[in-house]
């Protein structure tokens, strides 16, 4: 019987490889169960949640409350569940709503000719060249504080990274030989676009947008800590840290445990989009 002996540079990969697809089932796994929790959480979650309770206010971990109560006597763990949604969803309500608007400049601009393609791309540097959180901070002001605020003002400045880059990638798609076979063929250019182009350019864009979600919840976060985004008694992560800025000494609890679903969840994302990334080009995972 032939007994095959792996040298040490294959053993060394295969270790490698074993400690990857355990971290990409991790990453999926958690992603798995803070999508649930967003969906979940708040349906089962206490009416309590948003109602005051001083005399158990600020209370430590117990058996009661695991991870303790905040200043209104409120159950830190539960508020962070229910609070999941408007955290998550909200994001990924943004996420969604400026790649939206960003594909449809970088379609517009493909097939509308040069002189669409000039405006467009020119509008889109010129939004670049802003500082994004800025305007962001404006517009969520001048639309007054509210979680619906900072969604509509981060849809408005989120729009250019996206558009400017499918673009790119249209004018590349533009040029593969099958699509110069359509056009022989008398495919119209709206018709080339929603049916050849657009859906073969899209799949840089579904990496990139798993990275955004986590990006996205992070700045959200910290817009609603400034106070320009959801508001009290929402139980919004970033909310729930702001609240809880005034006793960090003596409460830890009440602003780490929110603190710390935004970074996990943040992390996530972010490694959801780095493993899409390594999945959509197999040279990455070269070592």
């Amino acid at each position: 019987m032939n007994v095959h002996v792996l040298t040490p540079r294959q053993l060394t990969w295969l270790r490698w490889r074993w400690s990857v697809n355990v971290l990409d089932g991790s990453v999926i796994a958690l992603v798995v169960l803070i999508v649930a929790m967003a969906i979940i959480g708040p349906l089962i979650a206490p009416d309590s949640i948003y109602d005051s309770d001083i005399l158990h206010s600020l209370e430590p971990p117990s058996a009661a409350h695991w991870l303790g109560t905040d200043d209104q006597g409120r159950d830190v763990l539960w508020r962070v569940i229910a609070g999941s949604r408007d955290s998550l969803m909200s994001s990924m309500l943004i996420v969604a709503g400026y790649s939206t608007v960003g594909v449809l400049v970088a379609t517009l601009a493909t097939v509308g000719g040069r002189w669409a393609d000039e405006v467009l791309m020119r509008a889109t540097d010129i939004t670049l060249a802003l500082p994004g959180m800025v305007v962001a901070l404006g517009f969520a002001a001048a639309l007054g504080p509210s979680l619906k605020s900072a969604i509509i003002a981060m849809i408005l400045v989120g729009w250019p990274p996206t558009a400017r880059l499918l673009r790119g990638i249209m004018h590349e798609t533009m040029a593969m030989p099958y699509v110069d076979g359509a056009r022989v063929l008398g495919v119209s250019p709206y018709r080339l676009m929603v049916v050849h182009v657009l859906p073969n350019s899209l799949d840089v864009l579904i990496v990139k947008w798993a990275a955004d979600i986590g990006f996205t919840i992070l700045v959200l976060g910290g817009l609603s800590f400034i106070g320009v985004a959801a508001q009290p008694p929402s139980a919004e992560w970033g909310a729930m840290v702001s609240e809880a800025k005034g006793y960090i000494t003596t409460a830890w609890w009440a602003a780490v445990v929110p603190g710390f679903a935004i970074a996990l969840t943040a992390a996530a994302f972010g490694l959801l989009g780095d493993m899409l990334q390594v999945r959509r080009n197999p040279l990455l995972d070269e070592p």
